[in-house]
C-alpha cells in the first residue's frame, strides 16, 4: 500500500485511470450519487467497508444502519484516525465532510442524528466505498 504522502501528491490523471468515471466524480470531484441508488445502501452483507481509491479501513459492517436518507450510514468509523471531518459550505449549507485521510477522497458526511451511545451518522457515498467480506 502506498504511504498518504505518496498518494496526496497523485497527478490527477493516476485517479482518473485507477477509477472509474463515476467513482472519480464522487471522490476526486466531491460529488453525490442520487439517493437510493448505491450498491450498498440496503446492503447486509457483512464485511470491512473500505476506501474505493486507496483501500484504507473506513467502517466495519457491524456500524452500518438504516437511516432512511438514501446512502449507506454508519454510526462510526473502524479509526477515527482515517476519516477526516472538514467544515463543507457548499450548496448554501453548513454540514461536515468526511474524507479519507490516506488518499483525501471525499467519502460523504457526517451528521449528529445517528443512534446512540455515538449520535452520529456518516452518509457515506457506495461509490466511495468497496466492501471487503470475511
Amino acid at each position: 500500500m502506498e504511504t498518504m504522502d505518496t498518494l496526496h501528491e497523485k497527478p490527477d490523471s493516476y485517479w482518473r485511470e485507477k477509477l472509474t468515471p463515476e467513482q472519480y466524480a464522487i471522490v476526486r470531484g466531491k460529488g453525490t450519487e442520487p439517493p437510493f441508488t448505491g450498491e450498498y445502501t440496503f446492503s447486509k452483507e457483512k464485511g470491512m467497508y473500505m476506501c474505493v481509491a486507496c483501500g484504507q479501513a473506513l467502517f466495519l459492517s457491524d456500524t452500518k444502519f438504516e437511516s432512511s436518507s438514501g446512502w449507506p450510514s454508519f454510526s462510526d468509523p473502524v479509526n477515527r484516525e482515517n476519516v477526516e471531518l472538514r467544515p463543507d459550505t457548499s450548496l448554501g449549507m453548513r454540514r461536515t465532510e468526511v474524507v479519507c485521510t490516506q488518499c483525501g477522497a471525499h467519502l460523504g458526511h457526517v451528521f449528529d442524528d445517528g443512534p446512540q451511545p455515538v449520535g452520529k451518522r456518516y452518509c457515506i457515498n457506495s461509490l466511495a466505498l468497496k466492501l471487503e467480506k470475511p
